[in-house]
């Protein structure tokens, strides 16, 4: 991602973005309210939350780290939210008014994460609440590992964890709890959380360009969620190198903000997206942060992936440990509604993941239909034949394929001709699987799906399972017939291509029906009517030069600039043309 991309955004005014954000949020939830004339959202059922005389809970922050705050107000989490401009810390004036809406007799607790401005502004508007009679307390999120040190510095900084802090404390208020319980519980929870993060890319605050800079190699490992400097800038690793220095740093014993991590342990363990990073990349993040913490001897009782606090399109993600003894597991397994809350992807009791047993109806091994000596001689000698030859015009069929695909048609032949004189074998007999027809064309039909990959592989593939079951009553010159014909219609059936659509068919389909009609006449060898069928196909491939393609890649190109024969098409004519000169040139 370039930086000049890095600062556009879908917005209207940059001055009203958080504002309009906040409107578009409390439509797309139920059970949640902006209060007039401030940046606050509010559970919409507060008044019954005060009456119940539970603690009420308040937290915020700057804007930008979506779903963070808002998210998370409703019923088992928040009962309100203050949101700042983006990544600035909201004014004393709008807390204090998110005080006044929400105050409880048991009191209000401000959930803070440790950033200069949030404490000031956070502090400012609970001593003025008190002043107004407000029982109010404060916990301070600071659960960052980046930092080796906290000697000069602002402390260790509030990040992904202040959404599980969020989580404790709401589970905690809604059975009733009392505000200083609650305190003290949530502080020795902090205690036992550590979190750290890693950037690819910068992110833009609306209306500003890139807030730091990272080349194209470059990832930042402990930055904070607005972009602030991290411990160390490194080399482009994988998912798993990345997963590991992150965890390795953040309970690095040398380390005094370091959390302690030992053998046995039972963890939550949070993956966050902070904000560019895709869904596939975050499953893998996810799936390796378990498979290390593992191998340390800690269980993961309740994996979170997702994003949870974000810091606008940055490209990067953080991983949250939360050490859990069984009162915090109640708590993070407690209901609630707040809409940004993902449940865990492994849950408590589900630690572990089986595959189910596979129910395999379809083993062709038993039919028991043989072919003699001579057939399996000749299939035998036909399939190995074509393999070999197929192999030799890789680059031919490439070139073909270079002017409607992306010029791969030969290399993805090739790749299934090899596998299947893989499975042939080298011995220079017929292998015991010739024996059955049926299940040979299954066998094949497995092998190129695992191998070519592509619409190539799963049309062989489909045309070869659908070919087997004619075969497995008889084995004859009509039974083959209808087995290609079977195969046909599988493939114009679940490909949609028919023929003078520019494909394999082109050449298949005369084949076909040149076997057809051999079928009904005098017996010749598998030699001469292989030769025949290769004919048929040769002059079906010709006819699809210029041929405007109507299926597949090619039908985006322009028929004028198809001058050749369809890749497909040839490599089914090279495939008859070498089965027939094989079994024509043995001894």
């Amino acid at each position: 991602m370039s930086t000049g991309q890095v600062g556009k955004k879908l917005i209207n005014c940059v001055d009203r973005c958080v504002d309009e954000s906040l409107e578009g949020f409390v439509r797309c939830h139920a059970g949640v309210q902006v209060l007039d004339s401030h940046r606050v959202v509010v559970r919409s059922d507060i008044s019954e939350v005060i009456s119940e005389g539970k603690v009420t809970l308040v937290s915020g922050g700057g804007s930008g780290h979506e779903p963070a705050h808002a998210g998370y107000v409703g019923k088992g989490m928040l009962s309100a939210v203050v949101a700042g401009s983006v990544f600035t810390s909201p004014p004393p004036a709008d807390i204090l008014a998110a005080i006044r809406t929400v105050g409880s007799r048991a009191g209000t607790l401000l959930i803070v994460k440790n950033y200069t401005g949030d404490r000031l502004n956070f502090g400012l508007a609970a001593e003025r609440a008190q002043n107004e009679g407000y029982k109010v307390g404060m916990v301070i999120v600071d659960e960052d590992c980046a930092l080796a040190s906290a000697d000069k510095t602002a402390g260790r900084r509030g990040l992904c964890g202040t959404v599980i802090a969020h989580k404790l404390a709401g589970a905690m208020a809604e059975q009733g709890k009392p505000l200083e319980e609650i305190v003290t519980s949530l502080k020795e929870s902090i205690r036992q959380m550590g979190t750290i993060g890693l950037s690819l890319t910068p992110c833009s605050v609306p209306g500003s360009g890139p807030s730091f800079s990272l080349a194209a190699d470059e990832m930042e490992l402990g930055l904070g969620i607005h972009g602030e400097a991290g411990v160390k800038r490194m080399k482009l690793t994988s998912a798993k190198e990345a997963v590991q220095i992150m965890i390795n740093h953040m309970t690095n014993p040398a380390n005094q903000t370091s959390l302690k991590l030992k053998s046995g342990d039972e963890v939550a363990c949070m993956v966050n997206n902070l904000g560019g990073t895709s869904v596939l990349e975050m499953n893998i993040l996810a799936m390796e942060s378990y498979s290390y913490l593992d191998t340390k001897g800690v269980s993961v009782t309740q994996l979170y992936n997702g994003t949870f606090m974000s810091s606008l399109e940055m490209a990067g993600f953080s991983i949250t440990i939360l050490v859990l003894n069984d009162f915090l597991k109640q708590c993070l397994d407690s209901p609630t509604r707040a809409p940004g809350w993902v449940l865990p992807h492994n849950p408590i009791g589900a630690t572990h993941k089986q595959s189910p047993v596979v129910q395999n109806k379809g083993d062709q091994s038993t039919v028991e239909v043989q072919l003699s000596k001579d057939q399996q001689s000749d299939l035998y000698q036909a399939v190995k034949g074509a393999c070999v030859i197929l192999i030799a015009s890789e680059l031919e069929l490439n070139a073909l394929d270079k002017q409607s695909g992306d010029g791969d048609c030969g290399s993805t032949l090739r790749r299934g001709a090899q596998a299947i004189l893989e499975v042939l074998g080298t011995s220079g007999d017929p292998p015991p699987l010739m024996s059955n027809a049926a299940n040979l064309f299954v066998v094949l039909a497995e092998t190129v799906e695992k191998t070519m990959g592509g619409s190539s592989g799963a049309l062989y593939s489909l045309f070869l399972t659908a070919a087997s079951r004619s075969l497995t009553s008889g084995v004859s010159t009509q039974s083959f017939s209808s087995a290609i014909a079977e195969g046909i219609k599988a493939i114009q059936t679940y490909g949609g291509a028919r023929k003078g659509d520019r494909t394999l068919l082109d050449a298949l389909i005369p084949a076909a029906d040149k076997l057809a009609a051999l079928a009904g006449g005098e017996s010749q060898s598998s030699a001469e009517i292989l030769s025949q069928m290769a004919e048929a196909a040769e002059a079906g491939a010709k006819t699809t030069v210029g041929m405007r393609a109507q299926a597949g890649r090619a039908s985006y190109v322009s028929g004028d600039h198809l001058t050749q024969a369809d890749p497909g098409a040839s490599g089914v004519a090279i495939i008859l043309r070498a089965a027939s000169d094989t079994l024509k040139n043995r001894k």
